[in-house]
């Protein structure tokens, strides 16, 4: 990421990726990202990218330390590329997937690894019009961040649950909350990550797959958690992109918290779960097909637990390393999520009303620009008693 998390004295520090649709006024993908990213070259916040395909940006948070810090970048990141994008005309959608039916494909970003990937994978790269949300937490060495994938890869179907948001897909419904990870998944270098036993075990794989061509370089490992090749940091993409810049924040958090109790874990020489790579694909599927409106593999036990009740479940693992304003907006947004249910819950909530999926562009659109809800900030916690 342009600026990443590095180790802080206080903490793990924290930076966010988010990667988002760029459309016309009639919801429709418009090939503008480059045009759009050039035009925010002089705003002052984080970093703005291009992305594959040419109706993507992509957008990437400083360090931050703290909830503020990092749910105020990640609403002024969202705002810039919403005025940049409304410049011209477009709209900003914060969707993992394109929600209408399109004439031409969105097109390649004319960029010469981009085409040569286009080129080498065919229409696993040039049908490719998903977006993500990628955290990154600070590592003191790769090591120790090969140790916290092991230990935190069974929250993998967790994460995506919480985070589903791209149930719609050219015009249909999938049958999915997250397509977008489904069709993420054609890649050869994506999934789940195994567990490894080391970083010779982890550098040996990623260079058997760059001699067999599965991947071009070392910035195709695309697994759910990935070390970085430019950072000190450990990658975690399982997730789609958020409807909202709080979700995206909740998610940070939510992962910083796993990652804190991993290094406890390792620190007091606990071993990581043992769950095979088969059954971590199959739980995943569970989490992208059902989302936070189903039933999602419960990590500790294997067992299937409701949409409903993973929030409290997540709440009851984190609790031990929330503190402060950590602690009061992950409860608030993880009892904000049980209530008003998931992104592809509200994509579909929007779509039921006239079953048309321009109203369901409009709604994700408007996240872009519009105020949050107040319940997503940390000094106005809304949590029940019996969940604090």
């Amino acid at each position: 990421m342009g600026s990443a998390a590095v180790m802080a004295e206080d903490g793990l520090t924290v930076g966010v990726e988010e990667e988002f649709l760029l459309v016309g006024p009639d919801g429709r993908l418009v090939r503008s990202g480059p045009e759009v990213v050039r035009a925010t070259d002089d705003e002052p916040t984080g970093d703005v990218q291009e992305e594959l395909a040419r109706c993507q940006v992509e957008s990437a948070t400083g360090v931050c330390t703290d909830v503020a810090e990092l749910h105020a970048q990640l609403r002024r990141l969202r705002e810039e590329l919403a005025a940049k994008a409304a410049a011209r005309g477009l709209r900003l959608l914060p969707s993992g997937t394109p929600l209408l039916e399109e004439s031409r494909p969105a097109g390649i970003t004319p960029r010469p690894r981009y085409r040569k990937m286009a080129d080498h994978f065919g229409d696993v790269a040039t049908a490719a019009a998903t977006c993500g949300c990628h955290v990154h937490l600070a590592i003191p060495d790769r090591a120790t961040g090969i140790a916290i994938s092991n230990h935190i890869r069974a929250w993998l179907p967790v994460l995506l649950t919480l985070t589903a948001n791209s149930p719609y897909n050219y015009g249909g419904d999938t049958g999915y909350s997250s397509w977008r990870y489904v069709r993420w998944a054609l890649w050869p270098s994506a999934g789940p990550p195994p567990m490894f036993e080391s970083v010779d075990h982890y550098d040996d794989s990623v260079g058997a797959m760059l001699r067999a061509e599965a991947m071009l370089d070392r910035d195709m490992v695309y697994w759910d958690i990935r070390l970085s090749e430019k950072q000190p940091t450990l990658e975690i993409r399982v997730s789609d992109v958020a409807a909202t810049a709080g979700e995206a924040a909740l998610l940070a958090l939510v992962v910083r918290g796993l990652v804190a109790l991993a290094l406890r874990d390792i620190e007091n020489r606990r071993a990581a779960p043992l769950l095979h790579l088969e059954v971590l694909r199959a739980f995943l599927w569970r989490a992208a097909r059902d989302g936070l409106g189903g039933r999602c593999p419960n990590p500790l036990t294997g067992e299937l637990v409701s949409g409903d009740a993973l929030p409290a479940l997540l709440a009851d693992h984190l609790r031990p390393v929330l503190h402060g304003e950590d602690r009061s907006f992950v409860l608030t947004g993880l009892d904000t999520l049980r209530r008003s249910g998931g992104g592809a819950q509200r994509q579909r909530a929007a779509f039921a009303a006239r079953h048309r999926l321009t109203d369901v562009v409009d709604e994700l659109t408007g996240n872009a620009l519009l105020p949050e809800n107040p319940e997503w900030t940390a000094e106005t916690s809304t949590v029940p008693e019996t969940n604090r």
